[in-house]
């Protein structure tokens, strides 16, 4: 859908751009009138001939603030503890990288800032991922900008460039027990990762002022 002449066109950065949902997400921001530049943070290339993408090679272990550049900030990180090896890495990746971003992205301008987080996410919580999913959600309230969207998915549905043996047990459960999972339990569905992505895009689009949680049961609608 075309976009009012009069509507400023904006840059989208993304971190997480190789995962599940970062790569269908760049694909839908490649696609809208609303962006003229889409700009990815990477270790190694997306291989993606479209002209409106730029590739910046990035070290998160040596920040540079300067190449943290975007309007609307989209950030879809994370790991596993049997991916990261240990807790610390874990929260590197799902604490530290986020955080650091939002930081400078805000510095540079950024108005709006949309995260991956997950059900559940608690910073009181006893569990050791749900507590640190809780604490950037905490985080990223705190760092200054107009919009902030935090969508909390449940399990996610979509082809990994890795095998996760649990969760797709976890896929079969769910989709055995989703014709009674009605009502409350609606939320505890497992979710198409396409879903979360085009839910990221459309909530971008409103550029609503405020902190706003969009649990599951929200984004099946997307």
């Amino acid at each position: 859908m075309p976009m009012d002449s009069g509507t400023p066109l904006k840059t989208a950065l993304v971190i997480g751009a190789t995962g599940l949902i970062g790569k269908q997400l760049v694909d839908r921001l490649l696609n809208s009138d609303r962006y003229t530049e889409v700009r990815v943070l990477v270790r190694k290339p997306l291989y993606n001939p479209n002209s409106k993408l730029v590739e910046v090679s990035y070290n998160f272990a040596q920040p540079d603030a300067l190449q943290v550049i975007g309007d609307d900030v989209f950030c879809c990180l994370g790991t596993t503890m049997k991916q990261a090896g240990s807790r610390e890495a874990f929260y590197a990746v799902d604490y530290e990288y986020p955080v650091q971003t939002a930081r400078f992205a805000r510095q540079n301008g950024a108005t709006q800032y949309l995260i991956v987080s997950s059900m559940g996410a608690d910073p009181k919580s006893v569990f050791f991922y749900n507590r640190v999913k809780g604490e950037v959600e905490e985080a990223l309230g705190a760092a200054g900008f107009d919009s902030l969207h935090i969508f909390r998915p449940s399990l996610l549905l979509g082809n990994r460039n890795e095998r996760r043996i649990g969760e797709k047990i976890g896929e079969t459960v769910m989709r055995i027990f989703k014709p009674i999972m009605v009502g409350p339990l609606q939320k505890y569905r497992a979710i198409d990762s396409a879903k979360v992505a085009n839910a990221m895009l459309a909530f971008a689009s409103k550029e609503q002022s405020g902190v706003f949680v969009h649990e599951s049961d929200e984004l099946q609608a997307y």
